[in-house]
């Protein structure tokens, strides 16, 4: 069996190739500060309550760049608006850098979330309106799991440069978590690839020759009241999604830091290991997929994450949280590995940009408040362990009972009309 790059062809090549670099790149400088709570912390002589707040912050803004990069891309086109959102990010990471109070990273973390929240529904449009229907399982596993490879490059970058930019200060303050914000800029690098390399969507282009092409708001506008009931569902299966990855990502380090003891170096470590783990789990449960439906491969992946919680949350040695993480990235990953295709297949062709990024988003609104409930429920219950455990029991089984809910749509041929 040929594998699935060799059928693609090189336009189809390269358009895939910037959907997943432009998803790895935005999450890879979300997690940069997931990695450096603690030394912004000190930095700013704030509580880490007070700089998770700032990763909710982020994640309570990406509906609004869901909408208007969606909006975007709805009447200009997916690759132009993808290119600005790109370079919009980078320049606000960049910007990070140089935050001089808690303040002012409160509101360049916000205005960066607006940036990240466009990109994801505008490149899985881009990208599965040129991928051709088969093995479109695979290629939603690959291109979810750049969320993954993000986090791992940001694990790697952390523990290879933060302990060097510590060595330095700037006006007084530590450069190192600075210094990790200014490689963040370096995303901007892939607008020229997208400008030399990758075409427009032949869907999105299909709609301009047909003389279809709406007006965005009247398009949106018809696409959820038509589809209402599917945009409601999408909305709570996302809230229980991003409740899924957030909560047993964003302060996990924090938690291999305080509550266990470990190095920075370590932390970096084991991070980059339940990152390939959870790459892992997208790529194959992306492809199971294929064969039993998206939704049944989503309970599946869900409910497997269950008994895996001991060494995930509870255990305390090297060896234990490292492969308890690993399985539960392997699951957390494998589930959202289903996503881009469901949701796109879900979504109606006019809308095709908003639709999916603004329900995912929404539900990320609906979840970004996890990281402070965490960090205040774990002062307040003497720990991380026992809430990243209670966490993954309530959500695991939410997201099941919601996705045994959804319409299966594994082969929908994505069209340019409603």
């Amino acid at each position: 069996m040929p594998s699935p790059f060799r059928t693609l062809s090189s336009r189809q090549r390269h358009a895939f190739a910037a959907c997943f670099l432009g998803w790895t790149l935005d999450a890879f400088d979300y997690f940069i500060l997931v990695f450096c709570v603690s030394a912004v912390a000190a930095d700013f002589r704030v509580t880490r309550t007070d700089v998770a707040a700032a990763l909710s912050i982020t994640l309570a803004f990406r509906p609004v760049g869901a909408f208007v990069f969606g909006v975007l891309a709805d009447r200009f086109g997916r690759r132009p608006t993808l290119m600005f959102n790109i370079a919009s990010y980078s320049v606000l990471e960049l910007a990070c850098a140089f935050a001089g109070s808690m303040h002012t990273l409160f509101i360049l973390r916000a205005l960066f979330g607006i940036a990240m929240g466009g990109e994801w529904g505008v490149g899985a449009a881009l990208a599965f309106e040129t991928l051709p229907r088969e093995n479109r399982g695979f290629f939603s596993g690959l291109l979810q799991e750049g969320y993954a490879f993000g986090y791992l490059v940001a694990a790697a970058a952390y523990a290879l440069l933060f302990p060097w930019f510590s060595h330095f200060t700037w006006h007084g303050h530590p450069f190192g978590w600075r210094g990790m914000f200014l490689v963040g800029a370096a995303p901007a690098l892939l607008v020229f690839y997208i400008g030399g390399k990758v075409e427009e969507s032949p869907t999105w282009k299909e709609r301009g020759e047909l003389e279809e092409r709406t007006i965005p708001a009247i398009g949106l506008r018809r696409g959820l009241l038509q589809y209402a009931g599917t945009f409601i569902f999408l909305v709570l299966l996302m809230t229980g999604f991003n409740a899924f990855s957030h909560g047993t990502q964003d302060l996990y380090p924090t938690f291999l830091q305080k509550d266990r003891g470990f190095s920075v170096h370590l932390t970096g470590v084991i991070a980059i290991l339940y990152s390939v783990g959870g790459i892992a789990g997208g790529l194959a449960f992306g492809s199971i997929s294929e064969k039993v439906g998206r939704k049944k491969a989503i309970i599946v992946a869900a409910l497997l994450a269950l008994p895996i919680i001991p060494l995930f949350a509870l255990s305390h040695s090297v060896v234990a949280l490292t492969g308890g993480a690993f399985a539960m990235q392997f699951m957390v990953q494998g589930a959202w590995g289903v996503v881009p295709a469901w949701l796109t297949e879900l979504s109606p062709g006019p809308v095709r940009a908003t639709f999916p990024g603004l329900a995912y988003q929404l539900g990320n609104l609906l979840a970004s408040w996890n990281a402070v409930i965490q960090a205040k429920a774990a002062a307040r219950f003497g720990g991380l362990g026992v809430v990243l455990a209670a966490t993954v029991a309530v959500v695991a089984c939410y997201l099941a009972i919601v996705a045994a809910f959804g319409r299966e749509s594994r082969g929908t041929e994505l069209k340019a009309s409603l």
